[in-house]
């Protein structure tokens, strides 16, 4: 039977519609069941801490269970080849940080290209470190900790999450700006880190504030600066690094990812449900308690942002001659 002209064309704008109204549904139906969000550090640490105020966020306000999961090791890299190797639904998501630009150029035998198969969905916050020493250090200011580094060349050990996170390059900056030898000490998070800075077992680190900032608080530990370009509300008697090397500025940073080719509806879903956590007050004002600043925007200003990031450190890793295999 030959169909009218008309009702022939109605049938073919309701089969070309039906595309889309299939992913508007499945966006809409996002998530049915809980979301893994891997976190590439042990527990404790600014990017869990990170991941667990968002993943709460979202747990109430899309109805399903979003789960930390940590998975540490090589530098974050483990959780995010896990997130690279998962299927592309929306249901297995990165808490990406400082560290995945960094490894861009860190390692040569990645197995996956962060920026081509990743996407980027949302970011989070922005970490401050905290140039931070233990009570018993002789220097009170960054000027006497160069000065006593510089008397002391390769006898300063600088602790740090691991080898290429955020600490560890805010460190290797400040190495190549104040022109100090320090050693590396790398741990696999910032919980030992910081017990090994506590006992006085090594001298320095350049620590996330939400990992350290009540210790600093509490005279525990002495902060000689903050790593930001401008000072820390929660910590406004403290200088910048930049007050005594001019232009030296290192801040981290945490945002969200899912596997490439994750679905646009789902994508554009996380971000805004992301961006409304971010703009409440509640929220906003945990973050600042724990010394980090919200960023949010598209999901293509987060891309920009990594591309931006994985360009300067990316020379900071070769200046360094760094290299993790």
């Amino acid at each position: 039977m030959k169909l009218p002209r008309r009702q022939f064309l109605s049938l073919a704008t309701i089969a070309l519609g039906m595309p889309a109204v299939s992913r508007l549904a499945n966006a809409q139906a996002y998530p049915a069941r809980p979301v893994r969000m891997l976190v590439g550090f042990s527990a404790g640490g600014a990017p869990d801490i990170a991941a667990r105020l968002v993943a709460q966020w979202l747990s109430d306000g899309l109805g399903q269970q979003f789960i930390v999961e940590n998975r540490p090791g090589a530098g974050g890299n483990i959780a995010t080849e896990t997130v690279v190797d998962a299927p592309a639904d929306g249901y297995t998501l990165l808490m990406a940080g400082l560290q995945n630009a960094v490894n861009t150029t860190l390692y040569q035998k990645l197995k996956y290209d962060f920026a081509r198969d990743m996407t980027p969905v949302a970011g989070v916050s922005h970490e401050n470190y905290g140039m931070e020493v233990h009570p018993s250090f002789p220097a009170k200011t960054v000027g006497e900790f160069i000065a006593y580094a510089k008397a002391n060349p390769g006898k300063l050990n600088m602790a740090s999450p691991g080898y290429g996170t955020g600490p560890h390059m805010a460190g290797e900056l400040f190495k190549i700006m104040a022109g100090v030898d320090m050693v590396h000490v790398a741990y696999r998070g910032s919980p030992p880190a910081l017990t090994d800075l506590l006992a006085g077992q090594v001298q320095m680190m350049f620590s996330p504030l939400s990992s350290s900032i009540e210790y600093v608080k509490a005279g525990k530990l002495r902060g000689l600066a903050v790593t930001s370009a401008m000072r820390s509300k929660v910590l406004p008697e403290i200088p910048t690094v930049g007050e005594s090397v001019p232009g030296y500025v290192a801040t981290g940073w945490f945002g969200v990812c899912a596997p490439r080719k994750t679905p646009a509806e789902i994508v554009d879903r996380l971000n805004q449900e992301i961006n409304a956590g971010l703009a409440d007050p509640k929220l906003r004002a945990r973050f600042a308690e724990l010394g980090a600043t919200v960023f949010t925007g598209s999901p293509s200003d987060f891309a920009k942002h990594i591309a931006d990031e994985t360009e300067k450190w990316g020379k900071v890793v070769r200046t360094a001659e760094l290299r993790a295999d």
